[in-house]
């Protein structure tokens, strides 16, 4: 997938929505600062180890997901629009150039009146039988307990203040 603007397809999405007991500029902040993401962005008992942290417009964030039995998967992400604290857009895959199987993610931040967050996470695969490969991998469930961890990371930061 290019930079450019893909068009959008529901059998090539996957959206995870959830709702968050922080206002949104803590959870956008927890998305776009490298310690902050650092602490909580993988899934269960995965950890992150961001190798390279450039979160601008353009820039690149290049990180590993370190499982429990020490396996890693390297992952790179390029920022494509942020747009404090409401959205941001990137595209995500393995540390690689020409990865046919990045997609695209647009996190949109939506606040509530009681300080709450809604976050509506949309990934976009190349195709349906990439997306569809996706979910028999177990994506949404994988995605669910990276959320999870964003929620306890929520919860327990007093510093995200």
């Amino acid at each position: 997938m290019t930079t450019s603007e893909p068009t959008w397809s529901l059998d090539r999405e996957i959206v995870l929505t959830r709702v968050l007991d922080a206002p949104r500029e803590r959870v956008f902040r927890a998305w776009t600062e490298a310690d902050r993401l650092g602490a909580w962005f993988a899934p269960r008992d995965f950890r992150c180890t961001i190798r390279h942290a450039d979160i601008r417009v353009g820039g690149t964030l290049r990180f590993d997901y370190v499982g429990a039995n020490g396996v890693t998967y390297d992952n790179r992400i390029t920022f494509l629009e942020i747009a404090p604290p409401a959205k941001l857009v990137f595209d995500h895959g393995a540390d690689k150039d020409d990865d046919p199987d990045l997609f695209r993610v647009t996190i949109t931040f939506d606040a509530q009146s009681n300080g709450k967050t809604v976050l509506t996470l949309r990934q976009l695969h190349p195709t349906k039988a990439l997306r569809d490969a996706k979910i028999g991998f177990g994506a949404v469930e994988i995605g669910d307990t990276t959320l999870d961890n964003l929620a306890a990371y929520l919860a327990g930061d007093p510093a995200a203040s």
